[in-house]
């Protein structure tokens, strides 16, 4: 019975991925008469109310029909009216044979820059759906995909998650032409390459990927190609998708792809060899691949001096140790190691507890759960009292737990700063991984205390050295040492030496400059 279902589903699986293959391979040729093509799309689309049906002929050709189809919201109606129909009905004197009516159409009658030839309905079905115009004209097997896109979309604004004091305000947009143009604008360099992919079945999510030629290593980016083009989604609304279809570890709480809304975090990351992802309708830009330390990087580390870099990223790992351990070493101390807490700390904890019903790990927990809720309510608030609601109920929370006697003092102020400590975190997504750990090492900690604390600690240290990023080991440069790349890491050593790329990343092009020496300027007497 088990063999028999088996069967069955692999022949469906088959069947599936046959019909797939077929829906791909298959095409319908445009048809001579333009009112057959006009029905045939019509039938397709179930006669939708937002498709623009255009029928007019060119001057001097009466006899010729012609149709353009657009969709209404998606296309720029004054460029068509003004660029396409215009030329075509009022220019049409300069056809003087009907055996060079299209030659004409394609060369000169259409006024906008970026026109292609097309012989399949299909491939011109979805040309229409990505918002160009179509045009037909009767009495020939082909048309033309006319570039006159023109929805609307948000302009440019600041970033909202990668905040910094000093650098660019200038943050991505949910229109993939403008992320790409925000880019070539700080990366003028002709090894640049883009490459355009479509995923998801029905939404046809258009997809950019951006290497430099030279310097990225090709195997990373023909990876990144061909899992992208192994998809097999109906539907792409967001990156996210994308992330978690090609990252190499699914069952991590690590992120394994940076994800960032800033085009000169991403134009850094390009110059080191990475790969860019931007897909269409969001506006946060794929980097792959991406290392454990790079996700505690801020942009405006490499904007102020190396030493205040490097005093910045060192704070950060401080916190990001406070926020994974700070609530799991509480818990030891009280609960197991008392003796390990000097005299008058132990007397004023014990005083601050006395009144508290509940063991150290309830205590904890109900704590942080109380403030990850918070913080999740002050998310999906309106703007404006959003952070208000987030601070307010926070201190009126906790003081009136402690009035109430169900919480320690100390607990309140732990609370506190493991959550400041978790904001320091320039990644998002890192800052939510090291929130879901916090749990797991303070129940380890009820357990068994600091050896619980220590016997996590390695299984989540195996657990990194384990991870792969489309190749690279997840804790480079640290393990495996790589001496030549820890300039970067920890600490930020000057711009001009500096000179060479990060090696981990393989890049073909290994060096920043072309030899020379730092100079060192002395100021005049």
């Amino acid at each position: 019975m088990r063999k028999r279902r088996e069967r069955k589903k692999r022949e469906v699986l088959e069947k599936r991925s046959q019909e797939q293959v077929e829906k791909k391979v298959d095409n319908t040729p445009v048809f001579a008469e333009v009112e057959k093509n006009a029905k045939w799309l019509a039938k397709t689309l179930g006669d939708s109310s937002d498709v623009v049906t255009r029928r007019f002929t060119i001057q001097y050709t009466p006899d010729r029909e012609a149709i353009i189809l657009y969709l209404d919201g998606m296309c720029n109606t004054e460029n068509i009216d003004e660029y396409i129909l215009s030329p075509l009905m009022l220019q049409g004197e300069r056809v003087r044979t009907k055996s060079n009516l299209w030659k004409m159409v394609e060369e000169s009658l259409v006024h906008i820059g970026e026109i292609s030839k097309e012989s399949d309905l299909k491939k011109m079905l979805v040309g229409l759906l990505n918002g160009d115009a179509i045009l037909f004209v009767d009495g020939y097997t082909d048309g033309l995909i006319i570039n006159a896109k023109g929805w609307p979309q948000r302009g440019v604004g600041e970033p909202r998650a990668e905040s910094v004091v000093r650098g660019s305000r200038e943050a991505f947009t949910e229109t993939l032409r403008v992320n790409t143009a925000m880019i070539r604008r700080r990366l003028k360099d002709p090894s640049l390459r883009l490459t355009d992919m479509k995923a998801g079945d029905r939404t046809n999510t258009s997809i950019t990927i951006l290497h430099l030629d030279g310097v990225a290593d090709p195997d990373i980016v023909n990876q990144v190609k061909q899992r992208i083009d192994e998809i097999n989604l109906d539907g792409i609304l967001e990156s996210g998708y994308i992330e978690e279809m090609i990252q190499d570890v699914v069952w991590s709480p690590f992120p394994t792809i940076q994800n960032t809304e800033r085009p000169d975090a991403v134009v850094s990351h390009l110059l080191e060899g990475k790969v860019a992802i931007i897909v269409d309708g969001t506006p946060q830009v794929l980097i792959a691949p991406a290392i454990f330390s790079q996700f505690y990087y801020s942009p405006e580390d490499y904007y102020s001096g190396y030493l205040i870099g490097t005093f910045l990223r060192l704070l950060r790992l401080l916190s990001f140790v406070i926020a994974l351990m700070l609530p799991a070493l509480y818990i030891a101390f009280i609960a197991f190691h008392p003796e390990m807490i000097p005299t008058q700390l132990a007397i004023a904890m014990a005083a601050g507890r006395a009144t508290v019903p509940f063991p150290s790990i309830v205590e904890a927990l109900v704590m942080e759960t109380s403030v990850e809720i918070l913080r999740e309510a002050s998310i999906r608030l309106p703007g404006p009292i959003g952070p208000t609601i987030g601070i307010v109920g926070a201190l009126v929370i906790g003081d009136a737990a402690v009035t109430a006697g169900l919480v320690s003092p100390l607990m309140v102020i732990v609370v506190g700063l493991t959550t400041i400590s978790s904001y320091a975190n320039p990644s998002y997504n890192a800052a939510i991984s090291v929130r879901l750990l916090r749990f797991p090492l303070m129940i380890a900690a009820s357990i068994l205390g600091l050896y619980g604390i220590v016997a996590s600690l390695m299984v989540l240290l195996l657990h990194l050295l384990k991870i792969r990023s489309f190749g690279i080991p997840y804790l480079v440069p640290f393990s495996p040492l790589r001496l030549s790349d820890l300039k970067d890491t920890l600490i930020r050593i000057p711009w001009p030496w500096m000179k060479s790329r990060p090696t981990m990343f393989k890049p073909e092009d290994n060096q920043r400059t072309q030899g020379g020496k730092p100079v060192e300027h002395e100021s005049k007497k």
